[in-house]
């Protein structure tokens, strides 16, 4: 019996050390566990024992060093969940190997070219569809659109000191007929930039009359906007919005917005005509995709020539109930079983789910230092073990001797 005692040892210390050896082998992998390996008794209607076997091989889920990389597209995850990858054939893989790239198709690919899912986008401007089903992302290269303006504000300070001016009718280029003028810049639906002049004549104490002009239309002429009417404290008292209509150029549909004053005052501002604060117009021109971002929650942001950015999908996360339950897939993937029980889907930095860095990488968990204790101790125990079947070996031969 000593001899498959002792054989039984040198089975699980030679798996022990198969499985330090992994580790090591594993240490510079991105997003690699570690494992730790379990023994067990073994007993078989008797209070001698038989042996040792293997109970379980666990891995070690917890967090490896987040390392800077050069690629934006590098994501690494900080606490708990998976990436979620999907292959050709439709089978879902899950990872903490953040290396991605993507391929002709701009799909985000990982390693072995399993395609990385999230949350698509809808609408313009887009959002995303929490909740959806995963599918693949992509950042493509599609032009981002122009956009008309739709409305326009600005916070004007109007010189209450000011005179009211000696000559009529107001004129966009005689600076006689009014009192102050400011542009805001605004754009129809092909992207054309409209420079939209507007005009403030002082009628009377504290009424204003405001005119505008579009100067990117040779065809434009001054129209009449509204009036401004400001209390004893120079507070705006009229009604702050006002419509302005804009001819298209180029082939581009006409264009109305509203322009708000809210919050707009008249004060004594010395020898200065008027100030502007906090001028905005939504809009913009046509743009190409020259960049992206990935935030900490996994939505994905293009950047666009124009300045502007717009979201392109959001990084779906999975967690389970029992991670020691799922398969090894081999590529530092693995799949759901019954035992770790079915995804649980969310976004990063939301509930129990961890942080997404991006141009980053989660590291190996091996510890390398413990892996070579571990090795020593294994190495210990399969010396050990064939030291009993060397004394066994002994034994017998003695009783073989006997005469």
């Amino acid at each position: 019996m000593g001899f498959s005692q002792a054989i039984s040892g040198m089975n699980a210390a030679s798996k022990h050390l198969d499985v330090i050896g992994n580790n090591i082998a594993n240490a510079a992998t991105v997003g690699f566990k570690s494992s730790s390996i379990a023994f067990a008794d073994f007993y078989a209607g008797s209070k001698v024992g038989m042996g040792v076997k293997i109970a379980d091989v666990m891995q070690n889920f917890n967090d490896g060093i987040t390392t800077a990389t050069n690629n934006n597209l590098d994501v690494a995850i900080s606490g708990n969940g998976f990436f979620r990858l999907i292959d050709s054939g439709g089978q879902v893989f899950y990872t903490r190997n953040g290396q991605f790239q993507l391929d002709a198709e701009r799909n985000i690919i990982s390693t072995e070219g399993f395609h990385l899912t999230g949350y698509p986008t809808t609408g313009m401007p887009p959002k995303i569809q929490q909740g959806a089903t995963p599918v693949p992302l992509q950042i493509s290269q599609v032009m981002l659109n122009a956009t008309a303006t739709t409305k326009a504000s600005m916070q004007i300070n109007l010189n209450s000191n000011n005179e009211i001016p000696v000559r009529s009718p107001v004129n966009a280029e005689e600076s006689d007929t009014f009192n102050y003028s400011n542009t805001i810049t605004t754009y129809d639906s092909l992207g054309n930039q409209h420079n939209v002049q507007l005009i403030y004549v002082k009628t009377s104490d504290n009424h204003w009359d405001v005119h505008y002009i579009d100067n990117s239309d040779p065809t434009a002429t001054l129209q009449p906007l509204g009036q401004m009417e400001f209390d004893t404290a120079g507070r705006l008292i009229s009604n702050p919005d006002m419509i302005i209509n804009v001819n298209g150029i180029n082939g581009s549909a006409n264009n109305t917005f509203t322009l708000s004053y809210l919050n707009s005052t008249q004060q004594n501002l010395g020898k200065e005509a008027g100030s502007v604060k906090s001028p905005y117009a939504d809009g913009f021109a046509a743009g190409d995709l020259v960049g992206f971002n990935i935030n900490d929650d996994g939505t994905i942001y293009g950047v666009y020539s124009n300045q502007q950015t717009m979201i392109l999908g959001q990084i779906a996360m999975a967690d389970f109930a029992n991670l020691n339950g799922l398969e090894p897939a081999g590529n530092n993937n693995w799949r759901s079983t019954i035992n770790s029980g079915g995804e649980v889907l969310g976004i990063a930095n939301t509930g129990t789910f961890g942080i997404l860095t991006s141009g980053a990488v989660e590291a190996s968990n091996v510890d390398m230092s413990q892996e070579l204790v571990n090795m020593i101790v294994a190495q210990r125990n399969y010396q050990s073990n064939s030291q009993t079947i060397k004394t066994q070996d002994q034994i017998l031969n003695t009783l073989v001797n006997l005469r």
